[in-house]
């Protein structure tokens, strides 16, 4: 049970206002989290959730606004002012120093010393006594790097609160957990609230959320949306509030992919695959000549799917089969040699290479698949830039122009153009969309249904709801790292996809 809570909230966050480059990265945000307190802090991509932690642990100073501790007003200027305040962030990714002991990652920067030299008994009781604050019995001599990820976790944590937390900040800390590891992570968390701590607690795993979180605040688009208490708050209510829109009083939209049923060829056949902490099992047929859409919230598990069927994170259960036969696909070069191409959502980081011209960027997966002794000849490498550019109307002043000079819309057509030119026979997309102008968006669409016409099979992952609708022939929907519906034809509709997306089993 939450522990008895004082009438002053322990942290009050009112108008808070942060831009980048004359971009609003917040506006006006608002968050309450109140002593004895499980908080959850919910948004899809963009909303804002990260910029606020940085703004709170003093990574970024804000341009309006104002933070409240027990009533005081603070403006932490670094992540160190912010722990001297009493507020701590466990990160997703734990940003500690494998190779050091327990006991010096918990103490790391604060260690215990006496004339200069460092009391290392001093140090371990230290670190045993902040280990068992929460529970947790490890020999605080041994290396990080060699305890579970869970493990890390719970010593990050008592990092932590071994300066005296006020509100702990846990990012994503499930992320890279089993479901046994989790229930661990909640009872400190529980037992950290009975104690009266605030946590604020980000994630994109609903079951969780509900699982733990006393109240949730809604962030999207940098704005604030609502609080709500986790108990009084219906599933789908919290989906309409992180996607913005009321889909039961939604108009319906004419759906432009559905069609007759046609038996088609399965192109891939995956049963069971699955990896450990990062996709359960899951079951999925393509067709040809089909859009299969991944539909779902983030974290559920659209990206670690597309990453498995890859070869990028090869799965460590079930079978595959391309075009009825068996295969395994360990690599992304193996993939791409069964005619598979693949367009991260990242494309910053995996996608684009900045420094490198449109015309190498585009013949980069076609040279890769011919291995280094067929190199293309320059000839060839324009003919193949040239046409590409002239069928997806990408707009450059030529094939020589770095790519990084490209607006967004167009270097995702370019990444586009990389794999249609090995000829793939499944294209991957995840996220093809994603932060471009609206025209950009339609060209692309309207090329994923030629793509479709032409016989191409198409795994098309999206968070935009109306946009697998207007795409996709069926729909896989995750939740939680697992397939939880699928939908065909007419019945992909986005309160459908939301519907099936919240039920809860």
């Amino acid at each position: 049970m939450p522990a008895p809570q004082s009438p002053e909230p322990l942290l009050r966050i009112e108008g808070l206002s942060k831009s980048f480059r004359g971009v609003k990265a917040l506006s006006e945000v608002q968050l309450t989290v109140r002593a004895g307190e499980i908080h959850a802090l919910m948004g899809e991509n963009g909303a804002g959730k990260s910029t606020l932690i940085k703004a709170l642990t003093g990574v970024h100073a804000p341009d309006a606004g104002e933070i409240r501790l027990l009533g005081r007003q603070v403006r932490p200027e670094s992540p160190r002012d912010a722990e001297n305040l009493g507020i701590s962030t466990v990160y997703q990714e734990v940003n500690l120093v494998p190779t050091m002991s327990v006991a010096d990652n918990i103490c790391l920067g604060r260690q215990p010393t006496r004339f200069g030299f460092l009391r290392k008994r001093a140090l371990r009781d230290r670190a045993a006594k902040a280990l068992s604050r929460i529970g947790v019995q490890l020999d605080v001599s041994r290396s990080l790097g060699s305890c579970s990820m869970a493990e890390q976790q719970l010593v990050a944590i008592a990092r932590a609160l071994d300066v005296q937390a006020k509100l702990l900040i846990l990012d994503e800390p499930t992320s890279s957990l089993d479901e046994r590891e989790v229930e661990t992570l909640f009872n400190v968390m529980r037992q950290l609230r009975a104690e009266g701590l605030g946590l604020i607690f980000v994630t994109h795993f609903l079951d969780q959320v509900y699982a733990i979180s006393d109240r949730i605040t809604v962030l999207r688009n940098g704005t604030f949306v609502g609080e709500y208490v986790a108990t009084e708050l219906p599933r789908l209510k919290l989906i309409n509030a992180m996607l913005g829109r009321e889909f039961a009083e939604m108009e319906k939209l004419e759906h432009t992919a559905a069609e007759a049923e046609v038996k088609r060829e399965v192109v891939l056949e995956a049963r069971g695959i699955s990896k450990a902490g990062v996709m359960g099992e899951i079951d999925l047929d393509i067709h040809k000549g089909e859009v299969l859409g991944l539909a779902g919230l983030l974290g559920s598990g659209r990206s670690e799917t597309a990453k498995m069927l890859f070869g990028i994170h090869p799965s460590e259960t079930g079978h595959l089969k391309i075009n009825g036969a068996e295969a395994s696909i360990r690599s992304p070069r193996v993939a791409m040699r069964h005619k598979f191409g693949f367009c991260s959502e990242d494309r910053k980081t995996e996608g684009v290479i900045p420094h490198l011209s449109v015309r190498e960027n585009i013949i980069l997966a076609m040279q890769a698949s011919r291995g280094p002794l067929r190199q293309l000849s320059a000839k060839e490498q324009q003919t193949i830039a040239e046409h590409y550019i002239r069928a997806l109307n990408i707009k450059t002043a030529s094939t020589e122009t770095p790519i990084m000079n490209l607006s967004g819309g167009n270097q995702q057509k370019a990444l586009l153009a990389r794999w249609l030119a090995t000829q793939p026979k499944l294209i991957i997309l995840d996220e093809p969309t994603r932060g471009i102008d609206v025209g950009a968006k339609a060209e692309i669409e309207k090329l994923i249904h030629s793509l479709r016409a032409d016989g191409m099979s198409v795994l098309f992952i999206s968070s935009d709801v109306e946009e697998i609708v207007r795409t996709c022939q069926r729909v896989a929907v995750l939740r939680d790292r697992k397939k939880v519906g699928e939908l065909r034809g007419s019945e992909i509709q986005p309160e459908n996809i939301v519907h099936v997306i919240a039920h809860h089993d």
